[in-house]
């Protein structure tokens, strides 16, 4: 694999962020507001993806992978589908992070983030060398829960005014899956 691309499934590939994806980036954050809101706020304009995807690209606490289509010839990348970052990386005796994710609308539905996130796990417990990822998710957020649920992480709590979101501070359902429990799933 190219140092570009990750890792590839049937129907996902995992590929590094560049720059020089902010057009088709934020045109699909444009076509997904509907889908996105109220419970994410990803950059929609050139100068904010730019930022976002430098801090992804050179951040050392965080890893962030576009999830793109597998070209149906299986030769090339198809279209950004989403992203799914891996954020506070915490080394030392935690080696843990927390999940950020969200499809774009052409893709939503169409099983692609489930396969994504498998090899986004897979990465985490593998090269990262990380034991623990968590996700923060807001309770009326159905798809999110049932794309965590799916994989095998389990719900851990419940933070009232957890983070703030478009303004105000949200609810959160605490969820988490450990190298452990991604083995035990597996056997």
């Amino acid at each position: 694999m190219s140092d570009l691309l990750i890792a590839r499934g049937t129907r996902a590939v995992l590929r590094r962020y560049r720059l020089e994806d902010g057009a088709e980036f934020t045109a699909r954050v444009r076509e997904s507001r509907e889908l996105h809101r109220p419970w994410l706020f990803p950059p929609d304009t050139a100068e904010a993806y730019e930022e976002y995807a430098k801090r992804m690209i050179a951040d050392d606490t965080r890893a962030g992978f576009l999830v793109c289509e597998a070209a149906a010839d299986g030769s090339a990348l198809g279209p950004v589908a989403g992203f799914i970052n891996i954020n506070n990386i915490v080394r030392g005796g935690f080696q843990s992070g927390a999940l950020g994710y969200g499809a774009f609308a052409h893709a939503a539905g169409r099983g692609l983030f489930a396969e994504a996130m498998e090899l986004v796990v897979d990465h985490a417990f593998g090269p990262l060398g990380l034991h623990r990822l968590e996700a923060n998710i807001q309770p009326d957020n159905a798809a999110s829960l049932a794309l965590v649920r799916g994989r095998g992480f389990r719900r851990e709590g419940f933070s009232p005014d957890f983070l703030r979101i478009d303004g105000a501070w949200r609810d959160h359902e605490r969820w988490a899956l450990t190298q452990e429990m991604r083995a035990t799933r597996r056997a």
